[in-house]
């Protein structure tokens, strides 16, 4: 994969950019919302969770409202995914406080467009990811919410540095959730 170079352009955030091999992880922009629209529209893309599609462009903008408000609580949250060489954004990943079980957990979030499947993107953006959170955010426990039908999304998280965790399963929105945990 490559060295993970992690960019602050001195501000107060913990992360603007983490770079890799092949791709730009960046803080999503207004410029974005048309990208997060044609995503979280697509019924392939949303297929394992059916309860984040959005109906309409109005849905996306607050979608962004959202993530965008995270990034300001918190000082990181979903990035758009970039590849490096067409600065094509290809999805998003990150990471969201959420509360599981009375705690407060990162939640590990990746879902890239169907059109980049099977390159091996997943893998080094959530390889990233969470190499980003071990080094900025270390003492905080990293989750990935994963369907049990969903066999591409259980080995990226894996390959990514997560173990299975299957005392922490529980029923999800769009049904069974399979955990897999760092920390």
């Amino acid at each position: 994969m490559g060295p993970i170079r992690f960019r602050d352009k001195g501000r107060k955030v913990l992360a603007v950019q983490i770079v890799t091999k092949r791709l730009t992880l960046r803080r999503p922009a207004p410029a974005d919302i048309d990208a997060i629209f044609a995503l979280h529209h697509d019924p392939e893309a949303c297929a394992h969770n059916p309860s984040d599609l959005l109906a309409t462009h109005a849905d996306a903008e607050e979608r962004f409202a959202r993530w965008d408000e995270h990034w300001r609580r918190h000082s990181f949250g979903y990035w758009a995914i970039d590849d490096r060489e067409s600065a094509r954004t290809l999805g998003f990943s990150g990471l969201k406080v959420v509360r599981f079980r009375e705690r407060e957990v990162l939640n590990l979030f990746y879902r890239l467009d169907p059109a980049a499947w099977g390159a091996g993107y997943a893998t080094e953006v959530a390889t990233a990811v969470v190499a980003w959170a071990g080094e900025h955010l270390p003492d905080w426990p990293i989750l990935a919410r994963v369907r049990p039908e969903n066999i591409a999304s259980q080995k990226v998280a894996l390959n990514s540095g997560l173990t299975r965790a299957e005392h922490l399963d529980e029923p999800g929105e769009d049904g069974p959730d399979w955990m897999f945990t760092a920390n």
